[in-house]
């Protein structure tokens, strides 16, 4: 079986920030003697990533010396800004800028975040610099049901390829001089990828709120600009910062989080 971090050609490795995609980079950087030419890392911010997720990408750069690339979409004539750890997004600004132009917010059925942010985020950065590039992004053997849209858009997934369970990536991070500053229970990281994004569990929700009340603020801010909600099946940003403080039962705790593909 061949080698699946292996690269033979021009490649894009997407890093969500997180220990899954951390993990696949430095499986890239073993198979091949450090990062090949043919490659490059990409690590496209929203602006509500927890400040541990942008120390992490920032101490995988250092401790691996490994360019990481940092984007953040913007509304200019490129639709993108180079930016980095210092001047990264905190506050949620490219989302909210997205969010301004759209005049709408996303949803379970319309994710343009994911899309604008985050993928043609770093299309557009590519295509600037003449580069057309296979994609791989962190997804895990124990996460099939992401894996048939991800290969029927021609997505690379070396750890799906490899066998890589979350039990592999845990066990790794553990062995490690340094790990992301997000706490792991019961299989998730819950304040990963976007702090409170729509599509994570509503009691995963209520739960972040409750334990950092401050991070409903911002959702509640763009839901009472639209005059709309992110999700229209769940009670507002607003009422669950306010249903926190008192009560922790408004959702089913075995409630699911749907995937959005922007890694863990």
């Amino acid at each position: 079986m061949s080698d699946p971090f292996k690269i033979t050609e021009p490649t894009c490795i997407s890093f969500s920030g997180g220990r899954t995609s951390a993990y696949m980079l430095w499986r890239v950087l073993e198979s091949n003697g450090g990062l090949p030419s043919e490659a490059i890392v990409c690590f496209a911010n929203t602006g509500k990533e927890d400040e541990a997720t942008l120390e992490f990408v920032r101490d995988c750069a250092a401790n691996w010396d490994v360019p990481i690339v940092w984007l953040e979409w913007r509304d200019n004539a490129e639709k993108f800004e180079i930016v980095t750890f210092d001047t990264a997004s905190r506050n949620g600004e490219p989302f909210a800028a997205m969010i301004k132009k759209k005049s709408y917010l996303p949803n379970p059925v319309a994710r343009f975040c994911t899309q604008e942010l985050k993928v043609s985020t770093i299309n557009r950065y590519l295509k600037s610099i003449d580069i057309e590039a296979e994609s791989m992004v962190g997804v895990r053997a124990d996460e099939q049901r992401r894996v048939p849209k991800l290969r029927a858009r021609g997505l690379m997934v070396p750890l799906v390829d490899a066998g890589t369970t979350q039990s592999d990536v845990q066990t790794f991070w553990k062995a490690q001089p340094f790990d992301l500053g997000l706490t792991f229970r019961n299989g998730v990281t819950a304040s990963g990828n976007c702090d409170l994004c729509y599509l994570k569990g509503g009691a995963q929700i209520l739960s972040l709120i409750a334990e950092k009340p401050e991070r409903a603020i911002w959702w509640a801010g763009q839901e009472k600009a639209v005059g709309a909600l992110f999700r229209s099946d769940r009670p507002s940003y607003s009422a669950m910062l306010e249903f926190s403080q008192s009560q922790r039962d408004m959702f089913d705790a075995n409630e699911e989080a749907i995937s959005c593909f922007c890694g863990d």
